[in-house]
């Protein structure tokens, strides 16, 4: 269950340490999609609002990923994620209310699990 396995990555129960929203969704998805281990560290520096353009990590790091796999599901995950959080930068996200970083995680997973 990568959704999951998302959640416990950021919460800290995955026992491995806790990581930020992005490096969640890219440890939780590291072998299904290949994602190197140095992607993983960079994103460490892109919690908190700090991914480029202000973006939810959670979000860049699902993008990221779609953009070297599945490219073609770039508009429809960004259609998806803006309907459920609202906006695509974390503090419009956390201004909203509509979710939570949690909730950014779990749906970033949601889309990537499906494909």
């Amino acid at each position: 269950m990568p959704i999951q396995r998302a959640k416990d990555y950021y919460t800290g129960k995955a026992k491995k340490g806790r990581f930020n929203c992005g490096q969640a969704i890219l440890k939780a998805f590291q072998e299904r999609f290949k994602v190197e281990e140095d992607l993983v560290k960079e994103f460490k520096s892109y919690g908190s609002g700090r991914a480029p353009d202000n973006l939810c990590g959670a979000y860049f790091a699902a993008k990221k990923i779609l953009e070297k796999h599945h490219p073609d599901k770039l508009n429809e995950f960004e259609v998806f994620f803006l309907e459920k959080a609202g906006a695509l930068k974390c503090s419009d996200i956390r201004n909203i209310k509509k979710l939570s970083c949690l909730g950014c995680i779990e749906k970033s997973s949601e889309y990537l699990a499906k494909l």
